[in-house]
């Protein structure tokens, strides 16, 4: 097999949550380019929908929208099922949708601390659940959840203030770990990214105030820009990574050294 054919994702159907913008576009927009199909979910429907037509013109693939809330057990039942009769497979999942809240420990809410454990935990077990039956079915499947630099390594306030989202994302490389031995007799392939400091919607705050403190934390002395989480995206998506299970592969500038 050349290594063309181990990045191929012809005939293949990814679903990414939040795939309508971020970090979810750009592995959308690599996914499409290699031939995959793609059901793009979101709360905001419409992002996903511009991306879904862009995608579809542009790689001429066959790309679909869902309304989606991670958190909400019935709707991530129905949406798969509807991906499913509309692509008639999942073959990749890859769990992106995320949340985060500023704040000092003492002053954090408790409704905040839930909002991001419910996004970032529940939603990736919920959605990781769903759709792994239909793996276990088709004795096939690939699961990349989209963990954190900051899951791996701590920082002092000044840097970040962030505990529930750096809870959070330790929990989902832990999660990945343990389905990855749970699933492994069913062929499925559970894997984490770990992105570092990127150019994001979720990040803009972060650096608006603190980037010179963020960069000092980075032995490459540069933030993530749009190209540089595709490579691991499609690494863990393919048949280049059919000896990978359980996983992180950290995409950080060296943060976590």
């Amino acid at each position: 097999m050349n290594v063309q054919e181990l990045f191929d994702l012809k005939g293949q159907v990814a679903l990414i949550t939040g795939g309508g913008r971020g970090l979810g576009e750009q592995m959308a927009e690599v996914y499409a380019e290699m031939g995959c199909d793609l059901a793009l979910c979101s709360r905001k429907k419409e992002n996903c929908e511009e991306v879904a037509e862009r995608l579809t013109r542009e790689y001429g693939i066959k790309a679909q929208s869902y309304t989606l809330d991670v958190t909400n057990e019935t709707q991530v039942e129905e949406v798969v099922g509807q991906v499913l009769a509309d692509f008639g497979k999942i073959d990749v999942l890859v769990n992106n949708s995320g949340a985060t809240w500023g704040a000092s420990v003492e002053e954090m809410p408790l409704e905040a601390w839930n909002k991001v454990m419910n996004v970032n935990v529940t939603g990736t077990f919920l959605m990781s659940k769903a759709v792994g039956k239909h793996m276990i079915d088709q004795k096939y499947g690939k699961i990349i959840n989209i963990a954190s630099a900051a899951g791996l390594t701590v920082r002092p306030p000044e840097v970040t203030n962030t505990i529930g989202y750096t809870t959070s994302k330790a929990a989902v490389i832990h999660f990945t770990k343990d389905l990855a031995i749970k699933w492994a007799r069913h062929n499925i392939y559970v894997n984490a990214i770990a992105p570092g400091m990127f150019r994001s919607k979720m990040t803009a705050g972060t650096l608006a105030q603190k980037e010179k403190a963020v960069l000092e934390t980075i032995p490459l002395r540069k933030i993530g820009d749009e190209n540089m989480l595709k490579g691991a995206a499609i690494y863990l998506a393919t048949k280049a990574s059919d000896f990978v299970t359980g996983t992180v592969l950290s995409v950080d500038g060296g943060s976590t050294l």
